[in-house]
């Protein structure tokens, strides 16, 4: 049985607002929104929580394959799971944002992550959020955006996000820790952080949350020919 609609692929540097975007995009079309960057997060997490060496690939890999992560789309948003357990708030600490980008760069993790992203994406009707959605994951996407925003803009979102979170965070770490991310997700070797050809660059810094929804969903539409 195939699920109604297009497969919808965004990329982008780590707060960009490709969540926030990518979950109101499915949301308006009805499709699955599945956040990649949640799945690399809750492993990361799962690591920590067992003392496993971030260095250790293929303690990492091994995680990587028994472990239980699944994203179930709620109404009052996503809720991950890891082991059974809900780590939907406690992925977004800054320990989990300082290691996620070694464990995710690790090969033996990125393949049966991946091959679960495929699986879910298979009938269409998806938004997927990630860094490598539209060169890796799903090359075929019908459409593709590569989100992005300066650094100081998407240091200022997240650290706006965790504070109403309750969360102790410093300004100037934060964006520290953003930029260094930034550094490994463009360089490293397995799967770097680029911008697919076929896809659209779009830099919302100064750009409203409706004005970032609305172009993408023209994009889509403009696929689908449902018109709006």
């Amino acid at each position: 049985m195939t699920r109604a609609g297009i497969q919808v692929a965004i990329d982008g540097p780590a707060g960009a607002g490709k969540s926030t975007v990518a979950r109101e995009l499915a949301k308006r079309l009805g499709y699955l929104y599945i956040d990649t960057g949640a799945m690399y997060r809750a492993l990361t997490w799962l690591a920590l929580q067992k003392g496993i060496a971030l260095s250790d690939d293929e303690a990492l890999a091994r995680l990587a394959e028994q472990a239980d992560i699944a994203l179930l789309p709620l109404p009052g948003g996503l809720t991950v799971l890891a082991d059974g357990q809900d780590v939907t708030d406690a992925i977004r600490t800054p320990e989990v944002s300082r290691h996620v980008s070694r464990v995710s760069a690790v090969a033996g993790v990125r393949a049966p992550m991946m091959r679960l992203q495929q699986k879910l994406a298979e009938q269409g009707g998806v938004v997927m959020d990630g860094r490598d959605i539209g060169t890796h994951v799903l090359p075929q996407a019908e459409v593709k955006v590569f989100l992005t925003a300066s650094v100081e803009e998407r240091a200022r979102r997240r650290f706006k996000e965790m504070i109403l979170k309750g969360m102790d965070v410093d300004f100037e770490q934060l964006r520290n820790d953003m930029e260094r991310r930034d550094r490994e997700d463009f360089t490293r070797e397995t799967a770097p952080l680029v911008q697919a050809d076929d896809a659209l660059y779009l830099d919302t810094t100064g750009l409203a949350f409706e004005e970032v929804v609305g172009r993408l969903l023209d994009m889509v539409h403009s696929r689908t020919g449902d018109g709006r």
